[in-house]
């Protein structure tokens, strides 16, 4: 038997933001919850910013802690390109939801980058023990070259402006997230 999603009202094409930005660190859970979000509003794209970084196949700055100029000028390049997509997605009526790990002074900096209005702004921010719970049943591996979810995390914590919805999500499924993000779509707005 498929088990049944629990029945949730989609909120009225008005009341949702043209772009919403779904952040956190490595392993918080944004590509599945971006990619579920997306799927329950009625005209979206899914706007993947890890995909402008692997566009580059040659001469990548490394993302490593210190990584200095090269690695800032190259997170603002595919930060700019990603808004301009999601700019382009939220033009043609589609609400764009926009998933990558952008914290810090990076987050004020993207949404107001963007053109579209309204934005809305989702922070995932399970703790960094569940992160690192969840990185390790993960066939991919982010952290690496110097990082760690516990300094990642208090990065996030301690440097990014307390902007949109932050949700503790380690005692969430994937799916609870979105409809969390649904029910209270209102207080993820930064405009």
């Amino acid at each position: 038997m498929v088990p049944q999603r629990e029945p949730l009202e989609i909120p009225e094409p008005a009341e949702v933001p043209r772009v919403i930005v779904v952040t956190g660190i490595m392993a918080a859970g944004k590509s599945t919850v971006a990619q579920l979000l997306a799927e329950r509003l009625d005209r979206s794209a899914h706007v993947r910013g890890d995909v402008f970084r692997r566009m580059i196949v040659s001469g990548s700055a490394p993302i490593v802690p210190g990584g200095g100029e090269a690695m800032d000028a190259e997170l603002r390049l595919r930060y700019r390109i990603s808004a301009s997509v999601a700019d382009a997605y939220a033009a043609a009526g589609y609400t764009a939801v926009v998933q990558d790990i952008i914290i810090g002074r990076h987050l004020p900096e993207y949404v107001k980058s963007l053109v579209s209005r309204p934005v809305g702004v989702v922070v995932l921010a399970p703790g960094p023990d569940v992160v690192e719970r969840r990185e390790s049943g993960r066939t991919k591996t982010g952290y690496a070259d110097g990082w760690s979810a516990a300094e990642l995390d208090a990065a996030l914590r301690v440097e990014t402006p307390r902007i949109g919805l932050w949700l503790d999500t380690s005692d969430q499924t994937p799916e609870q997230t979105v409809t969390q993000i649904l029910q209270r779509l209102p207080e993820t707005r930064v405009d």
